[in-house]
């Protein structure tokens, strides 16, 4: 199942074994004596400090800040790649975890294009010296997720969260709703509509918003069936003022943001790829270590053959995910649909996986002190995040067949 390492560059083996090592020493012996946490109600108390501290330990908590304000630079011809394989070890651990620290690259990639000069200086500095800093991204709203991952340009999709241009500033109002990390974060980037009536594309502005912003509140933390070491988040913005200064985008905003949101599918993937290659290693050992009617269960040829299929369906979406990367990286006029193709595929496939994993386990793929079933939890949340399934076949079309496809929002002609 490792076969693709020997193309992988010295500096990805390196960063690959030391993500291994990391969960294989800190985060798989915290899930099996600690399990029940992942079900503590107080969202606080859920992930222990020591695991973002040991997360630190190895760099990979800042990962796409620029060398000189502390963070770690990836060779920027690999890059995509480089998260991809990140993301998949720590996934292979826990994708709550995984989740909670790729918001930070994700949203570090989008400063580093964006932001001023000084407000970079400032924040990843502080995402450096503060180890329990966290970022988050809040496009989503209780009346639109997916569909503004389309996107067509047209008024009836625009944001409701608004944004009003006023001395010295903005004031922002509005409500952000099932943000990963939200809960939690010390910082937001933030997308409003600043021209009411007008397309998205030329509508929707962002803007960076520190936690502690008056008119900023965190009203809950959304409790999920998988992936629960990441605090999903809703956040309410009444009368918030932010200076002019904190304007990251006017007008083009979602645009502008291709530079997150083709990374983002690529490590969405590449998370979901991680929690089937844990699915499949915990199913071969299993299946390797454990006897039914005096045979070992391996040797039974319906277990052999549902675990041929899950290996299958893994290397599949490997191959499906390193192709998108590296479209990505060389900046090639397909990575748009390869993105979401890879997205789309692995949220499908890996689901089977584990799937299969929970029903060879048996009785035991029930128990929650066990992880199988875990694994399975988290595999469903992975259809709908990053826009769900349909909305991705429709992006796909879209970039395909642009003159044909059809209109998702707006009157029809």
């Amino acid at each position: 199942m490792d076969s693709f390492n020997k193309d992988l560059t010295e500096e990805q083996r390196l960063m690959k074994q030391s993500c291994r090592n990391f969960i294989d020493r800190v985060v798989a012996p915290f899930l099996r004596e600690e399990w029940q946490r992942e079900w503590n109600m107080d969202p606080a108390e859920r992930l222990p400090d020591r695991i973002l501290k040991a997360a630190d330990d190895i760099s990979i908590r800042t990962l796409g800040v620029p060398e000189k304000y502390g963070g770690v630079e990836l060779n920027p011809e690999t890059e995509i790649r480089s998260f991809a394989i990140i993301a998949e070890e720590i996934a292979r651990g826990d994708s709550g975890l995984a989740d909670k620290l790729v918001q930070n690259w994700k949203v570090a990639v989008l400063l580093r294009n964006l932001a001023a000069e000084h407000l970079q200086k400032k924040w990843f500095t502080r995402l450096v010296e503060e180890h329990g800093l966290l970022f988050a991204h809040c496009l989503t709203e209780p009346k639109g997720a997916s569909d503004r991952w389309l996107p067509y340009n047209v008024p009836e999709a625009a944001m409701d969260t608004i944004a009003q241009k006023i001395d010295g500033g903005w004031k922002i109002n509005g409500r952000k709703q099932f943000i990963s990390n939200g809960f939690d974060a010390g910082l937001y980037v933030v997308y409003a509509n600043t021209r009411p009536g007008s397309g998205m594309l030329e509508g929707t502005s962002s803007f960076l918003v520190p936690r502690e912003t008056p008119g900023l509140e965190v009203v809950r933390c959304n409790e999920t069936i998988g992936c629960r070491f990441m605090n999903n988040g809703e956040i309410y913005f009444s009368d918030c003022y932010v200076p002019y200064d904190h304007l990251l985008c006017e007008g083009e905003a979602l645009s502008k943001a291709a530079v997150y949101f083709r990374p983002g599918k690529i490590i969405q993937a590449a998370k979901n790829l991680g929690v089937g290659v844990s699915a499949f290693e915990k199913t071969s050992l299993f299946v390797q270590t454990y006897e039914r009617g005096g045979k070992m269960l391996i040797k039974h040829q319906a277990v052999a053959s549902r675990l041929a299929d899950m290996a299958t369906r893994i290397t599949a979406v490997r191959t499906l995910l390193n192709q998108a990367a590296y479209s990505v990286d060389t900046r090639s006029s397909d990575s748009d649909v390869l993105c979401n193709m890879a997205k789309v595929y692995a949220s499908q496939e890996i689901l089977k996986v584990c799937q299969n994993a929970l029903e060879l386990h048996g009785g035991m793929g029930a128990m929650l002190d066990v992880g199988i079933e875990k694994l399975y939890r988290d595999a469903t949340i992975f259809l709908h995040m990053d826009a769900t399934v349909d909305i991705s076949h429709f992006k796909i079309v879209k970039a395909m067949f642009p003159e044909t496809a059809g209109r998702y929002a707006g009157p029809e002609n």
